[in-house]
């Protein structure tokens, strides 16, 4: 379903859009223009949201609600297409995070917030419930450790059971022990974030497609972001910098640019590049269960987490597909407008499949050899390598940097989709007060 989700959002084809066309044609409030010393024009706007991710699309939404006048600008011919197609689509609880970190507080508010837009939007989801496995006897610590720590987040109804009760529960399920969290679930990411497109438009937001930022500068202590249409950067060659076709000066900058918002923010001169922290890129791919009618869980199955993520887990979207993933491959970054243009390697290679089936079997024995067949894959952007302990998402404003009206997002990763409208609240409640 996801894949073929991610398959249709890639073919969609806005028409090509210049900015400042569509500042015109919808009213934008803006001063009068004027012209560089280059011959750039140059606009002021309110709010620039750079990224139609889920989380930009939030925060988009959210400020409109605050009576701001937002602009998005998405890179790609339509929204969604990068880390926000390509992830399990699951409502985490916050059980894996510290306490009083930003992923463990926007996680819980999150994901409350997430399930009651969910419910008054119809949006198709489903609080299925999420069994955490230990296999062998050695991770039995590390499941109470888990317990006690998602007690420590807020995180309700948690429940510690024997391997029998959980084989109970689901039949197809090895064990020794299980983490029941009943307040995990599924969404269905596509309807989610045209929902909110829908409603940012309603309230008077434009999104400008096929429109990517390449850069700034700072005036004056604010940042001048510089425009040019996607369709340029698939043409440029390399020799020559990028030069801009338009200079936004925004009140209000929200950098939610996912997988290149650090190569972005490195592109902004006269912001300290101390304060960009170094990235890091962890593929992960995802197999799906083939040749059954009947679907073996009804639950979220996870693993004890591993080095880089939670552990290759079982997920079911809405109509019942199982799959399994994601692993962790970390990867090289790629050059800036590669970046821009989100143009990693996706693919997923059929001999991976050797390396899912025996983690797969530690709690699920019953995994019948040939049954996985290969799904998508999704890429992280974290914010600590292989072996270095997990980073807190990074909100980064004024006070950090320095820049006025700036907030840099870097490391918005899992549980990136369930804290974002955690992460829309709280940027708009303290960076942006109206």
């Amino acid at each position: 379903m996801l894949k073929s989700k991610i398959q249709s959002l890639e073919r969609i084809s806005s028409s090509s859009s210049v900015v400042f066309k569509i500042l015109k044609s919808r009213n934008i409030a803006t001063t009068t223009g004027s012209t560089s010393s280059s011959g750039v024009p140059k606009e002021k706007v309110d709010c620039v949201v750079i990224g139609a991710g889920v989380v930009g699309l939030a925060v988009a939404r959210e400020l409109t609600l605050k009576g701001r006048e937002v602009l998005v600008l998405e890179s790609a011919s339509t929204f969604g297409t990068g880390i926000s197609s390509r992830n399990s689509e699951v409502i985490h609880a916050g059980i894996y995070y510290p306490p009083n970190s930003l992923k463990a507080i926007l996680c819980v508010r999150g994901r409350e917030m997430l399930y009651k837009y969910c419910s008054e939007h119809n949006i198709p989801h489903n609080q299925i419930g999420k069994l955490i496995v230990a296999t062998g006897s050695s991770e039995i610590p590390k499941l109470h450790n888990l317990m006690n720590n998602g007690i420590k987040n807020g995180v309700g109804g948690l429940v510690m059971m024997e391997g029998s009760e959980a084989t109970r529960m689901e039949p197809e399920l090895r064990c020794l022990k299980a983490l029941l969290s009943p307040v995990s679930g599924i969404v269905d990411t596509h309807s989610l974030m045209l929902s909110l497109v829908g409603e940012a438009e309603n309230h008077g937001a434009t999104f400008s497609y096929n429109t990517t930022v390449i850069g700034g500068h700072i005036e004056e202590n604010r940042l001048s972001l510089h425009i040019s249409e996607t369709k340029h950067l698939e043409n440029w060659n390399g020799k020559f910098p990028l030069q801009p076709e338009m200079v936004l000066i925004p009140k209000l900058v929200v950098n939610s640019a996912g997988l290149s918002a650090p190569v972005l923010a490195k592109r902004f001169d006269g912001l300290r590049s101390a304060v960009i922290p170094p990235t890091y890129y962890a593929r992960g791919c995802y197999f799906t269960l083939s040749n059954t009618t009947i679907c073996p869980f009804k639950h979220l199955i996870y693993p004890i987490p591993e080095d880089g993520g939670l552990g290759v887990h079982v997920t079911l979207d809405l109509n019942g597909q199982v799959k399994f993933g994601p692993n962790v491959e970390w990867i090289d970054g790629i050059d800036d407008v590669s970046s821009f243009l989100n143009k990693f390697d996706y693919s997923v290679c059929t001999n991976r499949a050797k390396l899912f089936y025996p983690e797969i079997r530690k709690y699920y024995p019953n995994l019948k050899d040939g049954s996985l067949d290969p799904g998508y894959a999704g890429i992280r952007p974290k914010l600590s390598g292989p072996r270095q302990s997990p980073v807190d998402f990074v909100i980064q404003g004024e006070d950090i940097h320095g820049i006025t009206g700036l907030v840099n997002l870097f490391g918005i990763e899992s549980p990136g989709l369930t804290s974002s409208m955690g992460v829309a609240e709280h940027i708009a409640t303290r960076f942006f007060r109206c």
